[in-house]
């Protein structure tokens, strides 16, 4: 595969595709590979589906784009809906994750303007992932991902994911903290889960409330019913003032959203913030439509059904060795021991077993299936790995 006049940006597989349909992608000689990893948790409601593949055609060959100068009937509707799914009051649509957290700090330091703050720090989690704007790779744990850009860390405190004691040890610190910014389950940093779970959002909640920051949520990874509701903090009985997702949100389709409440909901005005592609009629109606599939399909209760399957099944199955299960819904993690070599597992997947899968924080099988995935696909996956781990302990 040439990439003579490509950027080298990209670490790629020896492998392309050429379609796909729901839980499967196929190469050109139409060899059918299982897909675990969805485009990293993108395609939530599987490859090319049809109602989302008949929207975008109708609109396609109706109105693309016309700029946000005027208005646009999907892009209300889409806002509409997604507020009343996330309970959220407004949002702002972007063309990505990365995008939508980059609203969300401008907010945050926003807030902390109107506040009277000179150089104001936001709370971020050790191992996060919030993008690669300049501003969200400043907030991104992994140093490789900051080096060399001469990122703006000293704007950012970091604690440890799940350690309530340090933010309030911040809270005492530093006296110029305007928010929180936190992803319910760390998806790159290795599918990490709080020890208390998701009332660990509540606690961070807490916290913010107590102090005025603005509680920031980034769901670009963990919304769209990723993990068997609507958005992962729902979970739980927290409510952020800003919330971010993408991803799943167009299921394919490059789009994302920063929604706000509370202590957020009139910061931007006219002017403020804008993006030329930003919801266009186009995307908005994919976002509509994905909306439509999932808040009327079974798809989030099959999610955490399956979800459940996989990470039982892999358990029972390597009961005898050091592995464990972690996420929820159909964000699973399989962590392997640490001292495990892991770097030829996604190789080996996809070369042994037409599984596509990935590996994140060192040791942790990343799986991230079609929410919609059937039990017989559930059951090939599981199948597939253990025939790829068995031989490894």
């Amino acid at each position: 595969m040439s990439a003579t006049y490509l950027m080298p940006t990209y670490n790629r597989q020896p492998i392309s595709f050429t379609r796909g349909h729901g839980s499967w992608l196929y190469t050109k000689d139409d060899t059918p590979y299982l897909d675990a990893l969805t485009g990293i948790a993108v395609c939530g409601l599987g490859h090319c589906h049809p109602q989302v593949t008949e929207a975008i055609q109708q609109q396609a060959a109706t109105l693309v784009h016309t700029s946000n100068l005027f208005g646009i009937d999907w892009q209300e509707r889409a806002g509409e809906t997604l507020c009343k799914a996330a309970q959220m009051d407004s949002v702002f649509f972007a063309n990505s994750g990365a995008e939508a957290n980059e609203a969300a700090l401008k907010l945050a330091r926003l807030y902390a303007y109107q506040r009277g703050f000179k150089r104001p720090k936001v709370i971020v989690m050790e191992k996060s992932f919030h993008g690669r704007t300049l501003l969200s790779v400043s907030a991104t744990a992994n140093p490789k991902a900051r080096e060399g850009f001469f990122t703006l860390d000293d704007d950012f405190i970091r604690v440890p994911f799940g350690d309530i004691a340090a933010v309030k040890q911040a809270a005492q610190d530093y006296d110029d903290i305007c928010a929180i910014l936190v992803e319910p389950i760390q998806g790159e940093g290795g599918l990490n889960t709080a020890a208390n779970g998701f009332t660990y959002l509540e606690q961070l909640q807490a916290e913010c409330d107590a102090h005025e920051w603005l509680f920031m949520l980034d769901e670009v990874q963990t919304g769209n019913g990723r993990t068997g509701k609507y958005f992962a903090y729902q979970h739980s009985k927290a409510r952020p003032d800003v919330l971010t997702t993408a991803k799943g949100l167009g299921n394919g389709f490059p789009v994302g959203a920063c929604m706000v409440r509370g202590r957020a909901k009139d910061l931007f005005s006219a002017g403020s913030h804008g993006s030329t592609y930003g919801g266009t009629p186009l995307a908005s109606r994919v976002v509509h439509s994905v909306y439509e599939v999932l808040s009327t399909d079974d798809v989030m209760a099959n999610a955490v059904t399956e979800g459940q399957f996989i990470r039982d099944s892999m358990t029972n199955e390597l009961q005898s060795y050091e592995i464990s299960s972690r996420g929820a819904g159909m964000m699973i993690g399989i962590a392997l021991p640490e001292d495990m070599n892991c770097s030829q597992l996604v190789d080996r997947a996809r070369d042994e077993q037409q599984l596509i899968i990935n590996v994140t924080g060192g040791h942790v099988i990343r799986l991230l299936p079609p929410l919609n995935i059937k039990r017989d696909e559930s059951e090939q996956l599981v199948e597939r790995l253990i025939h790829l781990l068995k031989p490894l302990f």
